[in-house]
């Protein structure tokens, strides 16, 4: 069963019930997360008994927010493959690198991890209507998980989101706005008609359990490695729920007593064009000023403002890791060549990790010998206009 034991602002450390339907902090007006047994977890739940489980991140029950498994909406997502990147290592004179293509879950991209659990507790619930504003994978993720568990879905989108993503929506049976503008202004529609018609907001860290999905890649990495965490992973970071999740991953992990002290140093990869977290980064700030004329061919990137750009901040700083940005030939080249010598075709995002990788072992800040991590995030096959 699920240890879930309450929320928790992420910022003033605020608490709140976790059985019923929450958003954002109503105090502070920062994410919640959710917060579990994991010392009486710890007791009950060794590591070994994972060798017999479902290979799904569903695997991970204990550390998910879901009461009862009959409420779980899923199309197998999860335990994606962690390849070594031989041949683009043996390029970079390295010789332990790895990708984690996520571009191998149900609907094409690692948004699956947080949609499904969304979704899930939201039915478990009573949410019959949801609404996202998206740039394209986490729209055809709600969708399609909205479509299996009968809600009624609804999707604001950016005008020029490539086609794909408006297909897979509409394929689902999403209701669609195309929207001119950003991220931003998308959120500012979704938000203004969750209001107006009491659709329940599924956005990024707008409601706790996006990242619950998510953190499972953390599990996943430090299951795949035999519990030894790798020394770096880049990360391409538009809204951070991913990168958010996996260090809170690592936190309960080492609560469990299943890994050590000893953590990855965490990279976020944004683009030139939108880049709000480098630049934080590198100005010392606890929050990200919103990126001007946000422009970029990786989607997923162009978020000029994230909720959540405090918990990014925080894991990089204590991770003593970096905030890197890349430019859009930079990551579509360095996207063809990890097609082309590891038969992963990665999305622009992914792309923009092999990038920044090239960008610091140029700097002398990665030693060639350390074991490091490039996520791609989603399948370039969405991508037409950018590839």
């Amino acid at each position: 069963m699920s240890t879930l034991t309450h929320l928790e602002c992420s910022y003033c450390g605020k608490e709140y019930d976790a059985d019923v339907l929450q958003t954002l902090c109503p105090a502070c007006g920062k994410p919640l997360l959710a917060c579990y047994d994991l010392e009486g977890t710890k007791k009950k739940w060794p590591r070994e008994s994972l060798k017999d489980r479902e290979t799904t991140l569903w695997r991970y029950w204990e550390i998910l927010p879901l009461k009862d498994k009959a409420n779980a909406v899923t199309l197998g997502e999860g335990y994606t493959p962690l390849f070594p990147a031989r041949r683009l290592g043996k390029e970079l004179g390295m010789s332990n690198l790895f990708i984690k293509d996520e571009g191998l879950n149900p609907t094409g991209s690692f948004k699956a991890r947080g949609l499904c659990m969304a979704i899930s507790r939201a039915k478990e619930l009573g949410v019959k209507e949801v609404v996202i504003p998206s740039a394209g994978n986490a729209a055809g993720a709600m969708a399609a998980y909205a479509a299996k568990a009968g809600m009624v879905a609804h999707v604001f989108m950016p005008q020029d989101v490539p086609l794909p993503f408006r297909m897979e929506c509409r394929a689902y049976g999403a209701q669609v706005t195309l929207i001119h503008g950003l991220i931003t202004e998308c959120g500012q529609q979704a938000r203004q008609a969750a209001s107006e018609h009491g659709w329940f907001d599924v956005s990024t860290l707008k409601e706790p359990y996006r990242v619950e999905g998510k953190k499972t890649m953390g599990y996943e990495l430090a299951e795949a490695f035999n519990w030894d965490l790798p020394d770096v992973i880049f990360y391409p970071t538009g809204g951070g729920t991913g990168l958010i999740g996996m260090w809170k991953a690592f936190s309960e992990m080492a609560k469990l007593g299943w890994i050590g002290e000893r953590r990855p140093r965490m990279v976020v990869v944004q683009a030139d064009g939108c880049a709000p977290i480098p630049r934080a980064f590198e100005a010392g700030e606890e929050f990200a000023k919103p990126w001007e004329n946000a422009a970029t061919v990786a989607a997923g990137l162009r978020v000029p403002a994230a909720i959540g750009d405090f918990l990014i901040l925080r894991a990089v700083r204590e991770s003593g890791g970096t905030a890197i940005a890349v430019s859009d030939e930079a990551l579509i080249l360095a996207q063809s060549r990890m097609a082309s010598r590891e038969g992963v075709f990665a999305c622009p995002e992914g792309g923009a990790t092999l990038a920044a990788l090239e960008k610091l072992l140029a700097k002398g800040w990665i030693g060639k010998e350390e074991k490091v991590v490039l996520f791609n995030t989603g399948t370039g096959l969405k991508y037409p206009e950018a590839t």
